[in-house]
């Protein structure tokens, strides 16, 4: 036999009234109209065969019926409000997933991740990486760190900072080149991501170099690999001074023949467009942009 249940809107309603004691207060509490508040434990009162309140000129009082289901209903609906509670904090604390570039992540992400866990500390970040641009339709990402112009369909970008490109080389490289033209990378190996194998082209095309082979040189599967081994006094690498901030300032890689050259692309926060995003999601955009706008590389 199935189970006799009563409107649930109305019933929510009754055990609202009878809680707070009186229509007027309902109304309130439920934010619709005193007279729509009657209306629903009306529609109650129909389905149940009974008074559940006295409607009198000083206001609205339990019957004794209305008294004893009051009673019953009560604590059913203050687990209902408790498990809804812990839900939405639970909801509150899950993790924001992140996809972003290896080297995005370990040179400027993640030294700041500290300083979003003391701010935020029930939200969590889980981080992943790829090269390829995300598709949110297909995969379970929150917000990314994409390299482009922006713009890419289905989604809403905010730019967090231009892509500038240098020369970065270990302190003994760089004191050899102290006074020479950029030509004198010539006697230089050149050191390449293997992602980023157009930045050598790029960067000598604005400094006015045409006599020096770009190709030549050591290449790396990754830009952390690469300034790595510019560190380790491989060679010379094209640094972003934006990321290798920490290692300028520690002296670990030296920038030469500044400044930056700025690209035509830019590093972009990017979400999906045809979805509300939670508000721990919007949270995390706001602090990229304010964390990008503070970080500022090194002048040189």
């Amino acid at each position: 036999m199935s189970r006799r249940m009563p409107p649930l809107n109305p019933l929510h309603v009754f055990e609202v009234a009878a809680r707070v004691g009186g229509f007027g207060k309902a109304a309130a509490e439920l934010n619709v109209t005193q007279s729509a508040v009657s209306r629903q434990i009306a529609v109650l009162e129909d389905f149940l065969g009974m008074r559940l309140f006295h409607r009198e000129r000083a206001g609205a009082t339990l019957t004794e019926a209305g008294l004893a289901y009051a009673a019953d209903i009560s604590e059913p609906f203050a687990r209902i409000a408790a498990a809804t509670a812990r839900l939405s904090d639970a909801k509150t604390s899950e993790a924001i997933h992140v996809r972003a570039y290896a080297t995005f992540s370990a040179k400027w992400l993640i030294p700041r991740l500290t300083a979003f866990k003391t701010r935020y500390p029930r939200t969590n970040i889980r981080v992943s990486s790829i090269v390829k641009a995300v598709d949110f339709s297909r995969e379970t990402v929150d917000v990314a760190i994409q390299l482009g112009r922006g713009g890419w369909p289905g989604t809403e970008s905010a730019l967090l900072f231009p892509d500038l490109l240098q020369p970065v080389a270990s302190p003994d490289v760089a004191r050899a080149l102290v006074g020479e033209p950029p030509e004198a990378l010539a006697r230089q190996t050149l050191l390449h991501s293997y992602y980023r194998r157009r930045d050598w082209d790029d960067w000598l095309g604005a400094a006015g170099v045409e006599s020096l082979d770009a190709s030549r040189g050591m290449v790396f599967e990754s830009s952390v690999l690469t300034y790595q081994a510019a560190a380790e006094g491989l060679g010379i690498a094209i640094g972003q001074p934006t990321l290798l901030d920490a290692e300028i300032r520690a002296g670990r890689l030296v920038p030469l023949y500044g400044p930056p050259v700025r690209r035509d692309l830019g590093y972009y926060a990017v979400w999906p467009s045809d979805r509300r995003l939670p508000r721990r999601v919007e949270t995390f955009i706001r602090w990229l942009e304010q964390e990008a706008k503070a970080s500022e590389p090194v002048p040189v």
